[in-house]
Parts: C-alpha cells; sequence; structure tokens
C-alpha cells in the first residue's frame, strides 16, 4: 500500500496538472493529546475534493468549509486548532489536544508541479529534501536532507519539513521479540517488513499490517530492500539470518542496523564479520549490538520496547547522552 504522503502529493499534482490550485496541509505540532503526527498532510482543491488528514476527522470538516467560503487565500499562514476564542482557532478537538496547522496554497503553475514532482521522488525514497517555507510570503525551497532529525523545525520567519519515504522497520527473522517488535512498529506509523525463509518458524504466524517474505532478508536487501528511511533488525540468535542481514545492511544507506545478543555474542559476531566479510572497524561501528536502548530489558515486550525506543532516537536525531 502506498504511504499516505505520497497519495496526497500526487493528488495535488494531478489537480494542479488540470489547472487547479490547491491548499496543501502540513500540521507542524501538537500539544497536549492529538491524533496526528506532525509532518502529517491534507491537500484540498477549489472543488471542496480532499485527500489526506490533519486529525482523523476533528477538523477536516471545518476547514474545508473555510476554503468554500473563500479563506486562506494567502499563499501561507499557521492555523491553530483546539485552543482560543477567535474564529480561525474557534474548533476544540475531542481529544483536549491542539494543532498547529501551516496551509499553503499552491497557484497551478509548472513551479508549484515541479516542486509536487521533487516531492514525489522524496516520498518513494529516491532522495530525502527539506521544504524550507518562508511564512512571510510562501516562498518555497528544497534542500538536500543529510540526516535523520525532528520531521518538523520551526524558526521565527519559517519552517522546516523533513520530506522522506515512509519510515521502514525490516525485521531479519521471526522470534518472539520480532513479533512484539513489529506491533509497536506498526502502531508508530512504520511500514514494516518481515523477512524469514524458515517454513517451520513461520507456520500459523499472522501479523496485521505486515508484509511477511518468505525468503533470507539478506537476499531482499540485496535486491534493493532498504533505503534511507529503513531500519534493520536481526533478532534471531541465529547466525544463518543475524550475520549475513548485517554483511548486506551494512552496505545499504539504512540509518539504523542493530542485531540483538549480549556483549559476549556481539564480540564473537563482530570477528565473524571481520574475518568472513571483511568489514572494517568503521562498518562495524555502524552496527547497533547489542541493541537497543539500555533499558535493563529482560522479557521479549521490554526488549523490543528498548528497540523501537532506540529506532525513534535516531530517527529523531537524539544523541544516546541525552537519552
Amino acid at each position: 500500500m502506498q504511504h499516505l504522503d505520497l497519495q496526497v502529493i500526487e493528488r495535488a499534482g494531478h489537480w494542479l496538472a488540470e489547472g487547479q490550485p490547491i491548499w496543501l496541509c502540513t500540521v507542524l505540532a501538537t500539544y497536549g493529546s492529538a491524533p496526528r503526527a506532525p509532518g502529517s498532510m491534507l491537500t484540498v482543491n477549489s472543488a471542496g475534493q480532499w485527500l489526506g488528514s490533519l486529525s482523523g476527522g476533528c477538523v477536516e470538516e471545518d476547514f474545508l468549509a473555510r476554503v468554500a467560503d473563500g479563506e486562506f487565500n494567502e499563499a501561507v499562514c499557521v492555523v491553530r486548532y483546539g485552543a482560543g476564542d477567535e474564529p480561525r482557532t474557534r474548533v476544540r478537538l475531542p481529544c483536549g489536544g491542539v494543532l498547529d496547522v501551516l496551509v499553503e496554497r499552491l497557484p497551478a503553475n509548472c513551479a508549484s508541479r515541479e516542486h509536487l514532482h521533487q516531492l514525489q521522488s522524496a516520498l518513494r525514497g529516491q532522495v530525502r529534501l527539506i521544504r524550507q517555507i518562508n511564512l512571510a510570503d510562501g516562498a518555497l525551497q528544497l534542500l538536500a536532507d543529510p540526516a535523520q532529525g525532528p520531521r518538523i523545525e520551526r524558526e521565527p520567519h519559517s519552517v522546516r519539513v523533513r520530506v522522506g519515504a515512509a519510515q521502514r522497520l525490516l525485521l531479519a527473522g521471526y522470534s518472539s521479540v520480532a513479533q512484539i517488535c513489529a506491533q509497536f512498529a506498526v502502531s508508530l506509523g512504520f511500514e514494516v517488513i518481515l523477512c524469514d525463509p524458515r517454513d517451520e518458524v513461520l507456520a500459523g504466524v499472522s501479523l496485521e499490517g505486515v508484509e511477511i517474505r518468505r525468503e533470507l532478508p539478506s537476499v531482499f536487501i540485496a535486491q534493493g530492500g532498504c533505503h534511507r528511511d529503513t531500519a534493520v533488525v536481526a533478532l534471531t540468535h541465529d547466525p544463518r539470518i543475524d550475520d549475513l542481514a548485517m554483511m548486506e545492511a551494512i552496505h545499504t544507506e539504512a540509518f539504523y542496523i542493530g542485531v540483538m545478543g549480549s556483549q559476549q555474542t556481539t564480540r564473537k559476531r563482530f570477528e565473524r564479520l571481520r574475518r568472513i566479510a571483511g568489514l572494517n572497524d568503521e562498518q562495524l561501528a555502524r552496527i547497533h549490538a547489542p541493541i537497543g536502548l539500555n533499558l535493563g530489558s529482560k522479557t521479549p515486550a521490554e526488549i523490543a520496547l528498548a528497540v523501537l525506543a532506540d529506532i525513534v532516537r535516531i530517527r529523531s536525531g537524539v544523541a544516546r547522552d541525552r537519552v
């Protein structure tokens, strides 16, 4: 299934190509309880057709009515939903939260179409970009994104929005820890893929929202299964699965590579990877092993929590000494 942001941008591009201006809305920040994360998008055309979500239904109806009434004709503005008494902020969210929404009006011209074309490339994993929007006049700039970091960065006069492919979690092999990791990751909005060729291990396994592939994870990785927004984790304790996955993942742009095991297991694994795969210290340093944050985890659920917490830390650009 296509990542929703990609569907939104493709639909917006289609409307622009038909000569219709569009409004592109992006959740900038949430305060308290809010149903959609920063970076979530919605697009609307001049006929009132729309795709995407800002709040799971809480504010979309109000926003669409205001577009129909001729509001939001400026190039850019920021609207707060969920607090305040003036007309633009009177809608309150049932969950009690607050949303700041960036609203951009893009005219149906070549510059807008080219801008969305570049965003499509980023959302397909071909590049990673930062959209920089000037809040005074709506001027747009696309910058190369060299690193992981917060989805949204706000300054007094501009907003920076990171644009990339759907965050992907590639689980190299099935285990009780992998199962819980998959469930956690789906709830966090990751695209989750589980690769394991062992029919006896996968017998009866069903994971909602997870793509299960009956093949070696190393084969899937070698065939282009990783992009820069992929986290690869090996959680089986089976060197035939784990080591081969590490050997392939280290040659990709995956933003997180991790493998489960004790300190002793990790030393032996790294010795094998040096000897068999010829990996050097710099390459081995990319592998998070032992995997996850040190939470004193013992049970599969606790280990899975530690793994996902570390992935989210890296994704958000937070140094370990700040955790």
